[in-house]
Protein backbone atom coordinates (compact mmCIF):
# COMPACT_ATOMS: atom_id res chain seq x y z
CA UNK A 1 0.00 0.00 0.00
CA UNK A 2 2.68 2.38 0.93
CA UNK A 3 4.53 1.76 -2.55
CA UNK A 4 1.17 2.17 -4.52
CA UNK A 5 0.58 5.54 -2.36
CA UNK A 6 3.61 7.00 -3.46
CA UNK A 7 3.34 5.95 -7.42
CA UNK A 8 0.23 8.10 -7.26
CA UNK A 9 2.16 10.68 -5.47
CA UNK A 10 4.96 10.55 -8.10
CA UNK A 11 2.39 10.71 -11.06
CA UNK A 12 1.45 14.19 -9.61
CA UNK A 13 4.85 15.32 -9.50
CA UNK A 14 5.46 14.24 -13.54
CA UNK A 15 2.39 15.61 -14.39
CA UNK A 16 3.52 19.18 -12.84
CA UNK A 17 6.33 19.44 -15.14
CA UNK A 18 8.15 21.40 -11.78
CA UNK A 19 10.14 20.10 -8.29
CA UNK A 20 9.23 21.21 -5.43
CA UNK A 21 11.09 20.49 -1.67
CA UNK A 22 8.63 17.78 -1.09
CA UNK A 23 9.05 16.50 -4.77
CA UNK A 24 12.38 15.96 -3.97
CA UNK A 25 12.18 14.13 -0.38
CA UNK A 26 9.37 11.93 -1.98
CA UNK A 27 11.61 11.14 -5.33
CA UNK A 28 14.64 10.34 -3.58
CA UNK A 29 12.92 8.39 -0.94
CA UNK A 30 10.99 6.25 -3.75
CA UNK A 31 14.26 5.35 -5.55
CA UNK A 32 15.30 3.60 -2.26
CA UNK A 33 15.00 -0.09 -3.74
CA UNK A 34 17.21 1.00 -6.60
CA UNK A 35 19.73 2.59 -4.28
CA UNK A 36 19.64 -0.48 -1.94
CA UNK A 37 20.84 -2.23 -4.61
CA UNK A 38 23.18 -1.12 -6.61
CA UNK A 39 24.80 -0.25 -2.97
CA UNK A 40 25.65 -3.82 -2.05
CA UNK A 41 26.81 -4.80 -5.63
CA UNK A 42 29.05 -1.68 -5.30
CA UNK A 43 30.28 -2.11 -2.10
CA UNK A 44 30.93 -6.15 -2.79
CA UNK A 45 33.79 -5.28 -4.34
CA UNK A 46 37.45 -4.93 -2.74
CA UNK A 47 38.71 -1.64 -3.42
CA UNK A 48 42.56 -1.40 -1.95
CA UNK A 49 44.55 0.78 -3.82
CA UNK A 50 47.62 -1.13 -2.51
CA UNK A 51 46.50 -4.16 -4.69
CA UNK A 52 45.81 -2.36 -7.85
CA UNK A 53 43.62 -5.28 -9.57
CA UNK A 54 41.26 -4.88 -7.13
CA UNK A 55 40.32 -1.39 -8.29
CA UNK A 56 39.98 -3.08 -12.22
CA UNK A 57 36.72 -4.60 -11.25
CA UNK A 58 35.69 -1.18 -9.51
CA UNK A 59 36.54 0.74 -12.72
CA UNK A 60 34.15 -1.58 -14.55
CA UNK A 61 31.45 -0.98 -12.58
CA UNK A 62 31.81 2.87 -12.45
CA UNK A 63 31.75 3.08 -16.76
CA UNK A 64 29.26 0.94 -16.66
CA UNK A 65 27.01 2.91 -14.19
CA UNK A 66 27.71 6.40 -15.48
CA UNK A 67 27.12 4.68 -19.44
CA UNK A 68 23.94 3.55 -18.21
CA UNK A 69 22.85 6.78 -17.33
CA UNK A 70 23.82 8.53 -20.84
CA UNK A 71 27.40 9.87 -20.05
CA UNK A 72 30.63 9.49 -21.77
CA UNK A 73 33.41 7.40 -19.99
CA UNK A 74 37.12 7.39 -20.28
CA UNK A 75 40.36 6.15 -18.21
CA UNK A 76 42.96 9.24 -17.97
CA UNK A 77 46.16 7.38 -17.59
CA UNK A 78 48.85 7.89 -14.73
CA UNK A 79 51.65 6.14 -13.80
CA UNK A 80 49.66 3.65 -11.71
CA UNK A 81 45.60 3.37 -11.11
CA UNK A 82 43.88 5.70 -14.16
CA UNK A 83 41.39 8.43 -13.63
CA UNK A 84 37.77 7.86 -14.51
CA UNK A 85 35.97 10.78 -16.28
CA UNK A 86 32.54 10.53 -16.98
CA UNK A 87 30.99 13.40 -18.96
CA UNK A 88 27.29 14.80 -20.06
CA UNK A 89 26.05 17.58 -21.91
CA UNK A 90 22.94 19.11 -21.79
CA UNK A 91 21.15 20.84 -23.95
CA UNK A 92 20.60 24.73 -22.74
CA UNK A 93 24.16 24.19 -20.80
CA UNK A 94 25.81 27.70 -19.78
CA UNK A 95 28.86 25.98 -18.19
CA UNK A 96 30.23 23.13 -16.64
CA UNK A 97 30.56 21.56 -13.05
CA UNK A 98 33.12 19.10 -12.38
CA UNK A 99 32.15 16.40 -9.18
CA UNK A 100 35.05 14.59 -7.63
CA UNK A 101 34.48 11.09 -6.12
CA UNK A 102 37.46 8.52 -4.72
CA UNK A 103 36.54 4.63 -5.20
CA UNK A 104 39.20 3.40 -3.97
CA UNK A 105 38.92 2.90 0.45
CA UNK A 106 41.41 1.50 3.08
CA UNK A 107 43.11 -1.32 3.99
CA UNK A 108 41.15 -3.86 6.10
CA UNK A 109 42.00 -6.32 8.77
CA UNK A 110 39.44 -8.81 8.58
CA UNK A 111 39.95 -10.01 12.19
CA UNK A 112 38.65 -6.57 13.44
CA UNK A 113 35.40 -6.84 12.16
CA UNK A 114 32.55 -7.82 13.43
CA UNK A 115 31.25 -9.57 10.46
CA UNK A 116 32.17 -12.46 7.94
CA UNK A 117 34.19 -10.39 5.14
CA UNK A 118 34.50 -5.85 5.30
CA UNK A 119 33.24 -6.47 1.28
CA UNK A 120 30.05 -8.52 2.45
CA UNK A 121 27.44 -5.61 3.18
CA UNK A 122 25.64 -6.13 6.14
CA UNK A 123 22.74 -4.18 7.29
CA UNK A 124 22.70 -3.99 11.70
CA UNK A 125 20.35 -2.98 13.67
CA UNK A 126 21.37 -1.23 17.79
CA UNK A 127 19.57 -2.69 20.56
CA UNK A 128 19.10 -1.19 23.94
CA UNK A 129 22.55 -2.11 25.10
CA UNK A 130 24.50 -0.06 22.16
CA UNK A 131 25.39 -3.27 20.15
CA UNK A 132 24.85 -3.86 16.68
CA UNK A 133 23.24 -6.97 15.79
CA UNK A 134 22.99 -8.27 12.11
CA UNK A 135 19.85 -8.67 10.49
CA UNK A 136 18.40 -9.91 7.42
CA UNK A 137 19.12 -7.64 3.90
CA UNK A 138 15.91 -8.19 2.70
CA UNK A 139 14.70 -6.21 5.87
CA UNK A 140 15.22 -3.19 3.80
CA UNK A 141 12.33 -4.56 0.95
CA UNK A 142 9.52 -2.57 3.75
CA UNK A 143 9.21 -0.46 6.19
CA UNK A 144 12.80 0.09 7.60
CA UNK A 145 14.31 1.88 10.46
CA UNK A 146 16.48 5.07 8.76
CA UNK A 147 18.85 4.55 11.95
CA UNK A 148 19.80 1.17 10.76
CA UNK A 149 23.65 0.80 9.24
CA UNK A 150 24.98 -0.84 6.50
CA UNK A 151 28.16 -2.04 7.31
CA UNK A 152 31.55 -2.47 5.12
CA UNK A 153 34.28 -1.22 4.13
CA UNK A 154 33.89 2.27 1.94
CA UNK A 155 30.11 2.65 2.99
CA UNK A 156 30.92 5.91 4.02
CA UNK A 157 34.05 6.55 2.75
CA UNK A 158 33.28 7.07 -0.38
CA UNK A 159 31.29 4.85 -2.32
CA UNK A 160 28.18 6.20 -0.78
CA UNK A 161 28.29 9.34 -2.47
CA UNK A 162 28.88 7.70 -5.61
CA UNK A 163 25.90 5.50 -5.62
CA UNK A 164 23.28 8.60 -4.31
CA UNK A 165 24.78 10.80 -7.12
CA UNK A 166 23.71 8.16 -9.96
CA UNK A 167 20.62 7.51 -8.22
CA UNK A 168 19.72 11.20 -8.28
CA UNK A 169 20.94 11.46 -11.74
CA UNK A 170 18.41 9.05 -12.47
CA UNK A 171 15.46 10.82 -11.18
CA UNK A 172 16.04 13.87 -13.14
CA UNK A 173 16.12 11.64 -16.36
CA UNK A 174 12.96 10.82 -15.29
CA UNK A 175 11.21 13.80 -14.76
CA UNK A 176 12.72 15.21 -17.40
CA UNK A 177 14.82 17.92 -15.98
CA UNK A 178 17.80 18.74 -17.25
CA UNK A 179 20.20 20.88 -15.83
CA UNK A 180 21.84 24.06 -16.75
CA UNK A 181 25.34 23.07 -16.52
CA UNK A 182 27.08 20.27 -18.08
CA UNK A 183 28.53 17.81 -16.06
CA UNK A 184 31.55 16.17 -15.63
CA UNK A 185 32.49 13.60 -12.66
CA UNK A 186 36.15 12.60 -11.73
CA UNK A 187 36.57 9.29 -9.94
CA UNK A 188 40.21 8.80 -8.03
CA UNK A 189 41.02 5.43 -7.68
CA UNK A 190 44.29 6.05 -5.06
CA UNK A 191 42.85 8.88 -2.68
CA UNK A 192 43.73 6.90 0.29
CA UNK A 193 47.24 6.84 -0.87
CA UNK A 194 47.52 10.36 -0.71
CA UNK A 195 46.96 10.77 -4.83
CA UNK A 196 50.40 10.56 -5.87
CA UNK A 197 49.69 10.79 -9.49
CA UNK A 198 46.89 13.46 -9.67
CA UNK A 199 48.43 16.54 -9.71
CA UNK A 200 50.51 15.24 -12.85
CA UNK A 201 47.33 13.97 -14.39
CA UNK A 202 45.41 17.22 -13.69
CA UNK A 203 47.76 19.35 -15.50
CA UNK A 204 48.30 16.74 -18.17
CA UNK A 205 44.75 15.98 -18.72
CA UNK A 206 43.38 19.63 -17.51
CA UNK A 207 41.33 20.47 -21.12
CA UNK A 208 39.20 17.35 -20.66
CA UNK A 209 38.89 18.06 -17.17
CA UNK A 210 38.37 21.87 -17.57
CA UNK A 211 35.01 23.26 -15.71
CA UNK A 212 33.57 26.71 -13.62
CA UNK A 213 33.26 24.75 -10.86
CA UNK A 214 34.49 21.96 -8.87
CA UNK A 215 31.77 20.10 -6.08
CA UNK A 216 33.66 17.43 -4.02
CA UNK A 217 31.04 14.58 -2.83
CA UNK A 218 32.75 13.67 -0.02
CA UNK A 219 33.27 13.50 4.03
CA UNK A 220 31.18 13.58 6.79
CA UNK A 221 28.59 15.68 8.00
CA UNK A 222 28.79 18.33 10.56
CA UNK A 223 28.67 16.10 14.08
CA UNK A 224 25.10 17.21 14.51
CA UNK A 225 24.24 15.53 11.06
CA UNK A 226 22.34 18.45 9.60
CA UNK A 227 22.93 19.24 5.60
CA UNK A 228 26.71 20.63 5.48
CA UNK A 229 28.92 23.04 3.41
CA UNK A 230 32.84 22.96 3.83
CA UNK A 231 34.25 25.61 2.32
CA UNK A 232 38.14 24.12 2.45
CA UNK A 233 40.43 21.27 3.76
CA UNK A 234 43.85 21.31 4.94
CA UNK A 235 46.28 19.52 2.60
CA UNK A 236 48.83 16.53 3.55
CA UNK A 237 52.48 15.63 4.06
CA UNK A 238 53.89 12.51 5.73
CA UNK A 239 57.33 12.09 7.46
CA UNK A 240 58.94 9.17 8.22
CA UNK A 241 61.63 9.17 10.63
CA UNK A 242 63.75 6.31 11.80
CA UNK A 243 66.34 6.72 15.03
CA UNK A 244 69.32 4.31 14.86
CA UNK A 245 70.95 2.33 17.63
CA UNK A 246 73.22 -0.69 17.54
CA UNK A 247 72.99 -2.21 13.95
CA UNK A 248 71.60 -5.16 16.05
CA UNK A 249 69.24 -5.81 19.12
CA UNK A 250 71.19 -5.98 22.12
CA UNK A 251 71.27 -7.85 25.26
CA UNK A 252 70.04 -4.90 27.65
CA UNK A 253 71.70 -7.03 30.60
CA UNK A 254 74.82 -7.16 29.20
CA UNK A 255 74.38 -3.75 27.39
CA UNK A 256 72.32 -1.60 29.22
CA UNK A 257 73.52 1.78 30.78
CA UNK A 258 75.96 1.54 27.94
CA UNK A 259 74.57 1.51 24.47
CA UNK A 260 71.82 4.45 23.65
CA UNK A 261 68.11 3.02 23.34
CA UNK A 262 66.79 4.10 19.79
CA UNK A 263 63.38 4.39 21.32
CA UNK A 264 64.16 6.90 24.39
CA UNK A 265 65.93 8.81 22.39
CA UNK A 266 63.04 8.77 19.31
CA UNK A 267 60.76 9.40 22.58
CA UNK A 268 62.74 12.46 23.50
CA UNK A 269 62.83 14.14 19.92
CA UNK A 270 59.66 13.71 19.74
CA UNK A 271 58.41 15.48 23.15
CA UNK A 272 60.98 18.16 21.94
CA UNK A 273 58.29 19.11 18.85
CA UNK A 274 55.58 20.17 21.32
CA UNK A 275 54.92 21.36 24.88
CA UNK A 276 52.62 19.85 27.48
CA UNK A 277 49.80 21.84 25.78
CA UNK A 278 50.19 20.16 22.65
CA UNK A 279 51.70 23.21 21.05
CA UNK A 280 54.30 23.01 18.15
CA UNK A 281 57.75 24.54 19.30
CA UNK A 282 59.62 24.08 16.23
CA UNK A 283 60.30 27.57 15.32
CA UNK A 284 57.85 29.15 12.81
CA UNK A 285 56.18 26.33 12.62
CA UNK A 286 52.55 28.51 12.95
CA UNK A 287 54.01 31.56 10.66
CA UNK A 288 51.33 33.59 8.97
CA UNK A 289 48.49 32.27 10.11
CA UNK A 290 46.30 35.39 10.82
CA UNK A 291 42.80 34.21 11.74
CA UNK A 292 39.86 37.65 11.14
CA UNK A 293 37.32 38.66 13.30
CA UNK A 294 35.69 37.75 10.06
CA UNK A 295 35.89 34.08 10.10
CA UNK A 296 35.79 34.00 13.38
CA UNK A 297 32.30 34.72 13.14
CA UNK A 298 31.89 32.08 10.68
CA UNK A 299 33.34 29.75 12.43
CA UNK A 300 31.37 30.79 15.77
CA UNK A 301 28.07 30.08 13.51
CA UNK A 302 29.21 26.65 13.62
CA UNK A 303 26.64 24.42 15.92
CA UNK A 304 29.55 22.38 18.05
CA UNK A 305 28.40 20.77 21.13
CA UNK A 306 32.53 20.44 22.33
CA UNK A 307 31.58 18.98 25.55
CA UNK A 308 29.66 16.23 24.00
CA UNK A 309 32.79 15.95 21.26
CA UNK A 310 34.97 15.35 23.62
CA UNK A 311 32.67 12.72 25.62
CA UNK A 312 31.84 11.31 22.66
CA UNK A 313 35.88 11.01 21.87
CA UNK A 314 36.84 10.39 25.22
CA UNK A 315 39.07 12.96 26.42
CA UNK A 316 38.37 15.44 28.97
CA UNK A 317 41.16 18.01 27.75
CA UNK A 318 42.43 19.09 24.57
CA UNK A 319 45.51 20.74 22.89
CA UNK A 320 45.34 24.34 23.39
CA UNK A 321 46.25 25.38 19.82
CA UNK A 322 43.67 27.47 19.48
CA UNK A 323 40.52 27.75 22.50
CA UNK A 324 38.31 25.58 20.05
CA UNK A 325 37.54 22.94 17.60
CA UNK A 326 36.47 25.01 14.47
CA UNK A 327 39.90 27.63 14.93
CA UNK A 328 41.79 24.79 15.89
CA UNK A 329 41.64 23.19 12.05
CA UNK A 330 43.26 26.58 10.85
CA UNK A 331 46.63 25.97 12.13
CA UNK A 332 48.84 23.10 10.56
CA UNK A 333 49.29 19.93 12.33
CA UNK A 334 51.79 17.53 13.48
CA UNK A 335 50.96 14.23 14.18
CA UNK A 336 52.59 10.98 15.02
CA UNK A 337 50.31 8.25 13.79
CA UNK A 338 52.35 5.14 14.46
CA UNK A 339 55.58 4.36 16.70
CA UNK A 340 57.13 0.93 16.08
CA UNK A 341 60.44 -0.38 18.47
CA UNK A 342 61.00 -3.77 19.79
CA UNK A 343 58.49 -6.01 20.61
CA UNK A 344 55.85 -6.36 22.87
CA UNK A 345 53.22 -7.88 24.43
CA UNK A 346 53.85 -12.03 24.05
CA UNK A 347 56.58 -11.19 21.81
CA UNK A 348 58.30 -8.96 24.57
CA UNK A 349 62.20 -9.48 24.85
CA UNK A 350 64.84 -8.24 27.30
CA UNK A 351 66.73 -6.04 24.56
CA UNK A 352 67.84 -2.69 23.72
CA UNK A 353 66.50 -2.05 20.31
CA UNK A 354 68.29 -1.49 16.98
CA UNK A 355 66.21 1.13 16.13
CA UNK A 356 62.82 3.48 16.44
CA UNK A 357 60.37 3.78 13.67
CA UNK A 358 57.85 7.02 13.52
CA UNK A 359 55.39 7.77 10.78
CA UNK A 360 54.34 11.63 10.71
CA UNK A 361 51.83 13.54 8.99
CA UNK A 362 51.03 16.73 8.48
CA UNK A 363 48.09 18.64 7.69
CA UNK A 364 48.83 21.90 6.10
CA UNK A 365 47.09 25.08 5.89
CA UNK A 366 46.26 27.65 2.77
CA UNK A 367 48.53 30.02 4.22
CA UNK A 368 51.28 27.73 4.88
CA UNK A 369 54.07 26.51 2.38
CA UNK A 370 54.52 22.72 2.76
CA UNK A 371 58.53 22.74 1.63
CA UNK A 372 58.75 25.15 4.16
CA UNK A 373 57.15 23.02 7.26
CA UNK A 374 58.93 20.11 6.13
CA UNK A 375 62.41 22.24 5.93
CA UNK A 376 61.84 23.95 9.56
CA UNK A 377 60.72 20.42 11.48
CA UNK A 378 64.15 18.74 9.48
CA UNK A 379 66.26 21.73 10.61
CA UNK A 380 64.85 21.13 14.87
CA UNK A 381 65.78 17.48 14.24
CA UNK A 382 69.73 18.92 13.15
CA UNK A 383 69.53 21.09 15.95
CA UNK A 384 68.92 18.33 18.60
CA UNK A 385 72.19 17.10 17.53
CA UNK A 386 71.28 14.40 14.77
CA UNK A 387 73.00 13.78 11.33
CA UNK A 388 70.17 12.96 9.00
CA UNK A 389 70.26 10.30 6.32
CA UNK A 390 67.90 8.95 3.32
CA UNK A 391 68.94 5.34 4.17
CA UNK A 392 69.94 2.98 6.46
CA UNK A 393 73.49 4.61 7.76
CA UNK A 394 76.79 3.03 6.91
CA UNK A 395 79.53 1.82 9.34
CA UNK A 396 81.15 5.19 8.38
CA UNK A 397 78.75 7.22 9.18
CA UNK A 398 77.78 5.19 12.28
CA UNK A 399 81.73 5.84 13.01
CA UNK A 400 81.88 9.06 12.80
CA UNK A 401 78.04 10.46 14.14
CA UNK A 402 76.70 10.13 17.42
CA UNK A 403 72.85 10.25 16.81
CA UNK A 404 71.35 9.20 13.31
CA UNK A 405 68.00 9.19 12.03
CA UNK A 406 66.91 8.66 8.71
CA UNK A 407 64.39 11.18 7.25
CA UNK A 408 62.33 10.92 4.60
CA UNK A 409 58.96 12.60 3.33
CA UNK A 410 56.39 13.12 0.75
CA UNK A 411 53.95 16.29 -0.21
CA UNK A 412 51.12 14.72 -1.47
CA UNK A 413 48.91 18.00 -1.66
CA UNK A 414 48.20 21.41 -0.79
CA UNK A 415 45.33 23.09 1.10
CA UNK A 416 42.58 24.68 -0.57
CA UNK A 417 39.80 27.17 0.77
CA UNK A 418 36.90 28.92 -1.12
CA UNK A 419 34.93 32.77 -0.12
CA UNK A 420 31.88 31.08 1.36
CA UNK A 421 30.42 34.23 -0.22
CA UNK A 422 31.15 33.31 -3.44
CA UNK A 423 29.23 31.96 -6.69
CA UNK A 424 29.40 28.39 -5.95
CA UNK A 425 28.77 29.24 -2.35
CA UNK A 426 25.77 31.29 -3.07
CA UNK A 427 24.55 28.24 -5.53
CA UNK A 428 25.30 25.29 -2.68
CA UNK A 429 23.94 26.77 0.11
CA UNK A 430 20.51 27.69 -2.23
CA UNK A 431 19.88 24.35 -3.31
CA UNK A 432 20.84 22.84 -0.02
CA UNK A 433 17.67 25.68 1.44
CA UNK A 434 15.65 24.59 -1.42
CA UNK A 435 15.77 21.12 -0.53
CA UNK A 436 15.58 20.76 2.94
CA UNK A 437 13.89 23.83 3.90
CA UNK A 438 16.81 24.43 6.41
CA UNK A 439 20.23 26.66 6.03
CA UNK A 440 23.24 24.28 5.20
CA UNK A 441 25.79 24.77 8.59
CA UNK A 442 28.66 26.01 6.74
CA UNK A 443 32.40 25.43 7.44
CA UNK A 444 35.21 27.38 6.97
CA UNK A 445 37.36 24.32 6.43
CA UNK A 446 37.42 20.65 8.10
CA UNK A 447 40.39 19.60 8.89
CA UNK A 448 40.57 16.67 6.96
CA UNK A 449 42.58 16.65 3.58
CA UNK A 450 40.98 15.49 0.16
CA UNK A 451 43.04 15.78 -3.09
CA UNK A 452 41.30 19.00 -4.49
CA UNK A 453 44.01 21.60 -4.77
CA UNK A 454 45.85 20.16 -8.23
CA UNK A 455 41.75 20.93 -9.61
CA UNK A 456 41.89 24.63 -7.61
CA UNK A 457 45.31 25.53 -8.97
CA UNK A 458 45.52 24.04 -12.41
CA UNK A 459 42.38 24.66 -13.55
CA UNK A 460 41.71 28.03 -11.74
CA UNK A 461 38.11 26.39 -10.32
CA UNK A 462 36.41 27.63 -7.08
CA UNK A 463 35.78 24.42 -5.39
CA UNK A 464 33.34 23.32 -2.25
CA UNK A 465 32.95 19.94 -0.32
CA UNK A 466 29.20 18.41 0.00
CA UNK A 467 29.72 15.95 2.65
CA UNK A 468 26.39 13.59 3.45
CA UNK A 469 27.39 10.65 5.27
CA UNK A 470 26.74 10.22 9.67
CA UNK A 471 29.78 11.27 10.95
CA UNK A 472 29.98 8.32 13.24
CA UNK A 473 30.69 6.12 10.82
CA UNK A 474 34.04 4.57 11.65
CA UNK A 475 35.46 6.22 9.01
CA UNK A 476 39.20 4.47 7.79
CA UNK A 477 38.44 1.42 11.01
CA UNK A 478 37.53 -1.47 11.41
CA UNK A 479 33.18 -1.25 10.95
CA UNK A 480 33.54 1.27 8.83
CA UNK A 481 29.73 2.11 7.87
CA UNK A 482 26.66 4.16 7.02
CA UNK A 483 23.52 5.31 8.13
CA UNK A 484 20.74 4.33 6.26
CA UNK A 485 19.02 7.66 6.56
CA UNK A 486 21.79 9.76 5.45
CA UNK A 487 21.94 7.17 2.29
CA UNK A 488 18.97 8.79 1.45
CA UNK A 489 19.43 11.94 2.45
CA UNK A 490 22.60 11.55 0.71
CA UNK A 491 20.23 11.32 -2.96
CA UNK A 492 18.65 13.98 -2.29
CA UNK A 493 20.78 16.34 -1.38
CA UNK A 494 22.39 15.52 -5.47
CA UNK A 495 19.03 16.09 -6.53
CA UNK A 496 18.74 19.21 -4.89
CA UNK A 497 21.75 20.34 -6.76
CA UNK A 498 21.30 19.10 -10.16
CA UNK A 499 17.72 20.34 -9.79
CA UNK A 500 18.76 24.14 -8.70
CA UNK A 501 19.93 26.44 -11.70
CA UNK A 502 23.12 27.93 -11.54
Amino acid sequence: MRRLLMLFALAGIVMSQSITKNDIALLSKNKDQQLFKEFYEFLSLPNDANIPDQLDANIKWCEKSFQRRGFKTQQLKTDRLPLVLAEKKYKNAKSTVLFYVQVDGQPVDPSRWYQKDPFSPTLKKQNNNGEWNEIPWSSLSENYDEDWRIFARSASDAKSPINSFLIALDIIKEQKIEPNYNIKVIMDMEEEMGSPNLPKAVEKYRKKLKADRLVILDGPRHPKNEPTLTFGARGIATIQLKVHGPKFPQHSGHYGNYVPNPAIRMSQLIASMKDRDGIVTIKGFYDGIKISDKAKEVMAKVPDDEKELQRSIGISEIDKVASNYQESIQYPSLNVRGLQSGWVEKEVRTIIPSYALAEIDVRLVKETDAEKLISLIKEHIENEGYHLTLDDPTDEERSQHGRIATFNYKISYSAFRTPIDSEIGRWLTLAIQNGFDKDPIIKRTSGGSVPISPFVNTLNVPAVTVPTVNPDNNQHSPNENVRVGNLIESVRTHLSILVQPF
